[in-house]
């Protein structure tokens, strides 16, 4: 009875394993007799050999072996090795029913009973194509690369291992750092650096940048076998596993010394081509400037000449003088010019009637032009006001009336007229957006081209005659609307006259316009004791003379030293007046050391400079030069006011 369980146990096992080899279909599963004769056939088998049960049992495993195995005893080896260690295992090429290959792996297993008898073998095979055709496009495409890699000859590439020595060296390499692979293979790639960058340790913080951030860019020298250098642009990245493990860098060098070469031959092309641009630049300043202050030199020369003859003859010479005072007063205007163009005026920006201050300016215009020209003006019946410095803005307009008149030879109409308008985001260049008054001038003549236009506002740059400009006017004018957040707009075409806008930005609400500022009348001040300091004996003297012509008793120096040892001897003056650009000691100086010293003495700085270096004297009376014997005397009562 229990010998009978026992078998239909065994019997019940035996089935369950059938069905269970039965029901896989991505193995080849079957059983071999002692001379490899099929004995057993399943599903998968069937699948992927093409065989039903009925064609292949009893015949030879052999058959699915390809006649180059075949030839070499390959199924033989592989019982007789399965026999003796009791399994085989193969990849390789085996052949279906209908003669098409596949990619196999194998494993064949000795079957022995209980008393090691050999009862047969289980072969299991399992269809691995689509993995040996990944493989096989993966070899080609790794092939391919190495092949791209070693075939670049512009570029050095190759491979470090996490600690930098070299792993593989492409001719790219070779060529550009002159080593054979078998030279630099396992060196560490720290030699192509200069010994500077080694001393830095560049290339131990490069290897770190690369591994932390994934990537390493850099130009510099890098050294060849030979010692030369060259200029490299370098690229180093890191290699990770998918698990992020850093397994080396790829590291990619350039030799781009002759680009390198270019760009700094193209750099000092363009600052000669700047410097010589600049020396001309500097010879139409000086040109232009020459002639403008020969001439007020010669109007000043000789009236004071012939005021000199007919003064010692006793005769009226105020004609003369005035002639003279006049060409000062030119001279001072170009200078002003000048200080316009650099943006460096000193500006006192106020709020403005534009169309008020061009009607009281109509009679200035109307004379500045003469009679062939006609001035018409039109203007809404309200404006706001608008923020900039009356006197700068007068003289702007007046520059371009002017510029009009030459413009038209055979005479015309000058159109003055001015309109508020709110500007959009880059509507025009460099002004924000916001509320603005155009203040236009338009005249008659010729125009311009393009090119001419483009070049309108270029200092130095003018289409007037040899001694008729310096070419400063509109570029003083640019500056004047840059000071005072405006702009300059030219607009001009060739045979259709020119209209040049004066953008002025809108007073905040609530502003009006301040009022006309009458001249006052001379301050009269009670006697001072003044000192001058100036190291230029001529202004010196000017300066003495018009003091004493006011009636103030006055003490001279020729330097700040000079008028430190007079203040020291006493007595101490009321105020001193001192230039700003002397030697040895400026008059910002000076100032410092007597207000240290002698805190009632005031001091006046007198200069010919806009802005000084570092803001310096912000905080004392300033008096512009060339001055007046008027604005002297109102410096000397802000002086006497303060103290």
């Amino acid at each position: 009875m229990t010998a009978n369980v026992t078998t239909l146990q065994a019997a019940s096992m035996e089935g369950r394993y059938r069905l269970l080899v039965d029901a896989i279909t991505d193995y080849a599963i079957y059983l071999l007799d002692t001379e490899g004769r099929i004995s057993s056939w399943n599903p998968g088998a069937q699948r992927f050999k093409g065989y039903t049960e009925s064609e292949i049992l009893g015949e030879h495993f052999s058959r699915f072996y390809t006649p180059e195995d075949l030839a070499t005893g390959i199924p033989a080896k592989a019982l007789s090795t399965a026999e003796a260690e009791g399994r085989f295992e193969a990849e390789g090429w085996r052949v279906r029913k209908d003669g098409e290959r596949f990619w196999a792996h194998v494993v064949i297993d000795a079957i022995r009973d209980q008393h090691g008898q050999l009862l047969g073998f289980a072969k299991i095979t399992r269809d691995l194509s689509e993995r040996k055709v990944a493989e096989e496009v993966l070899k080609r495409s790794e092939e391919q690369f190495r092949l791209l890699v070693q075939g670049v000859t512009d570029y050095a590439i190759y491979m470090l291992d996490p600690e930098g020595k070299v792993s593989s060296w492409n001719a790219g390499a070779q060529r550009i750092k002159g080593y054979q692979p078998e030279e630099i293979i396992g060196q560490h790639f720290s030699r192509f650096y200069t010994d500077e960058d080694r001393a830095d340790e560049l290339p131990r913080k490069a290897l770190e940048i690369a591994a932390k951030e994934g990537r390493f860019e850099k130009e510099g020298w890098r050294l060849r076998k030979d010692g030369t250098r060259f200029w490299a642009n370098v690229i180093i990245d890191a290699i990770h596993l998918e698990d992020g493990t850093l397994i080396g860098f790829a590291k990619i060098t350039r030799d781009i010394t002759e680009k390198r070469q270019a760009e700094q031959a193209l750099e000092q092309a363009q600052q000669e081509l700047f410097q010589a641009q600049k020396m001309e630049a500097v010879g139409q300043l000086t040109g232009g400037l020459a002639h403008d202050f020969n001439n007020i030199l010669m109007a000043i020369l000789g009236s004071l000449e012939i005021a000199r003859k007919r003064a010692l003859e006793g005769q009226n010479v105020v004609e003369l003088i005035d002639n003279a005072i006049a060409g000062a007063k030119r001279g001072a205007s170009l200078t002003q010019r000048l200080l316009a163009f650099s943006r460096k005026q000193d500006l006192k920006l106020e709020t403005v009637d534009a169309p008020g201050l061009v009607r009281e300016m109509a009679d200035l215009l109307q004379r500045s032009i003469g009679p062939s020209i006609e001035i018409s003006m039109t203007f809404p019946l309200s404006l706001p006001p608008v923020v900039s410095d009356p006197n700068q803005l007068e003289s702007a307009l007046l520059n371009l009336v002017v510029n009009a008149r030459d413009a038209m030879p055979e005479g015309g109409t000058i159109a003055i007229s001015a309109r508020k308008h709110s500007l959009k985001p880059k509507q025009i260049p460099d002004l924000p957006t916001g509320d603005y008054v155009c203040l236009a001038v338009k005249d008659e003549g010729e125009g311009m081209d393009s090119e001419t236009l483009e070049k309108a506002t270029t200092p130095f740059f003018t289409t007037k005659g040899i001694g008729k400009g310096t070419g400063l006017g509109l570029p003083m004018v640019q500056g004047l609307m840059a000071q005072s957040g405006g702009r300059l707009v030219m607009k001009s075409t060739a045979g259709q006259g020119t209209t040049a806008e004066l953008w002025l930005p809108v007073a905040p609400a609530g502003t009006v316009p301040e009022p006309v500022e009458q001249i006052p009348a001379q301050t009269q001040l009670s006697p001072l004791t003044v000192m001058a300091v100036d190291d230029d004996s001529l202004v010196l003297m000017n300066t003495v003379l018009m003091l004493e012509e006011l009636g103030h008793t006055v003490l001279e120096a020729n330097s700040g030293k000079d008028a430190i040892r007079l203040l020291d001897q006493g007595p101490l003056p009321e105020i001193l007046i001192t230039d700003h650009a002397m030697p040895q000691m400026t008059g910002t100086e000076l100032a410092k050391q007597v207000g240290a010293k002698y805190p009632g003495v005031k001091v006046v700085l007198a200069t010919g400079y806009a802005e000084l270096p570092g803001g310096e004297g912000a905080d004392l009376i300033r008096l512009s030069k060339p001055f007046a014997q008027q604005q002297l005397n109102d410096a000397l009562a802000a002086a006497a006011k303060s103290r």
